[in-house]
């Protein structure tokens, strides 16, 4: 057994979670009923993340900003715009493929009584009252726009705290990212009990008769991954994209894909940028930051269904609407992470700018819940394998200004 466990250990975290993914899918195939009970792994370790992560992230960001030093460069500004950038392109993506791969819905009854937002207006409102929300209800409530807020205030009013205070709050953060890795470590048994438990009870079935609209969804993400973010990453550190891309896919997608939930996957982007040698200071902001206004993968499918829903009712769209719609889709996700539903319940409020009723546009939610099993998780890769890229690349582009030389680890 000890011969076992070391070998285990020896391999990459990426091959323990694809050998976890596969005993995953065969018990879920063959004793879906016998196995039924290693679904509570699945829920052990997105628990698990989900409740360190805010924690994380409060101390990490205090101890950044109080130990930051006047001068000291960061590469915030440029992240920001990078994913702004991502965001809107990533929404004009999804438009553009619409128009070339129309796809019309069954649209039937409406589904169980949930209310979308109101308008743009209402959204933004949202985010912002997020900013000054009770600290203690923010990290309760995962709050990470409120987390973010509180946790620069607290390290701004400490820069000038005695060395020990800073110390003090610096172990705490380091023994936190020590709880994190010891969390990954079991992504292996997690994504085994995740898989296992969304073939089981989903199956494929249900997602049969929505094949044409979930291959426009998830070829735009893929896109927007292999060749938009591609194209970006080359223009800003002018070497090979794919390395620093693939990687960034391989060791956050995968683990996004399966837990489903972009906060959860902060610990687990924290560890990737450590491991490309990123500024600690900079990506203990950019990552939790852009598990909330970082989402590509919510424009596409903000944009797609919607106009699914606009071609259903034959309704004509000029090339000026197009354009209104993909920069809507991409505010509306900005704001997805502080609206109950996430970007699912959004669909309405672009829905609202053709005129489509707020009955018929429900409809076009419920079968986003559908296919969600599969949507869901693609869109929650694309969005926070994102977050890792647009920080490296940041930090990278400016690296190619020094002179350094940039070096993506194999592993």
């Amino acid at each position: 057994m000890s011969n076992f466990i070391k070998r285990w250990n020896q391999l990459s975290l990426v091959k323990r979670i694809i050998i976890g993914l596969i005993v995953g899918i065969i018990l879920a195939v063959t004793i879906p009923n016998v196995a039924k009970p290693i679904t509570i792994f699945g829920s052990l370790f997105v628990g698990a993340l989900k409740s360190v992560a805010p924690i994380l992230v409060f101390f990490l960001v205090t101890s950044a900003i109080s130990q930051h030093k006047s001068g000291q460069k960061t590469t915030m500004k440029s992240v920001i715009i990078l994913y702004l950038l991502g965001t809107f392109l990533a929404g004009l993506v999804a438009v553009i493929v619409s128009f070339m791969f129309p796809v019309t819905l069954t649209l039937g009854a409406g589904i169980e009584s949930i209310t979308p937002p109101g308008g743009v207006v209402e959204v933004l409102k949202t985010l912002l009252l997020n900013v000054v929300d009770n600290p203690v209800k923010a990290l309760y409530n995962a709050n990470y726009i409120g987390i973010l807020s509180w946790a620069l205030l607290l390290g701004l009013a400490l820069k000038n705290a005695p060395e020990s205070t800073k110390t003090m709050i610096s172990n705490a953060s380091d023994a936190l990212s020590q709880i994190v890795r010891w969390v990954i470590n079991f992504a292996p048994l997690g994504i085994m009990g995740l898989v296992f438990d969304t073939i089981a009870t989903q199956g494929i079935k249900s997602l049969l008769s929505y094949g044409q609209l979930l291959l426009v969804l998830v070829g735009s993400m893929l896109f927007v991954s292999l060749v938009v973010n591609p194209i970006i990453t080359f223009i800003m550190i002018r070497q090979n994209p794919y390395p620093l891309v693939l990687k960034c896919l391989k060791d956050s997608g995968i683990t996004a894909f399966f837990t489903r939930s972009s906060a959860a996957n902060i610990p687990v982007n924290m560890r990737l940028c450590d491991e490309l040698g990123l500024d600690k200071d900079s990506y203990s902001v950019s990552i939790p930051l852009g598990a909330t206004i970082n989402m590509a993968g919510a424009a596409i499918t903000i944009s797609i269904l919607t106009l699914a829903a606009v071609n259903t009712l034959g309704i004509q769209v000029d090339i000026g609407t197009a354009l209104i719609l993909s920069l809507l889709s991409a505010v509306s996700a900005c704001g997805a992470s502080g609206v109950a539903g996430g970007s699912l319940l959004l669909i309405p409020l672009a829905c609202s700018l053709f005129g489509i009723p707020n009955d018929v546009a429900m409809q076009v939610v419920g079968v986003g819940f559908v296919i969600g099993v599969i949507q869901d998780s693609c869109e929650t890769a694309l969005n926070s394998s994102t977050d890792v890229l647009f920080t490296a690349v940041s930090e990278f582009a400016e690296w190619r200004k020094e002179g350094k030389k940039i070096v993506i680890p194999k592993k």
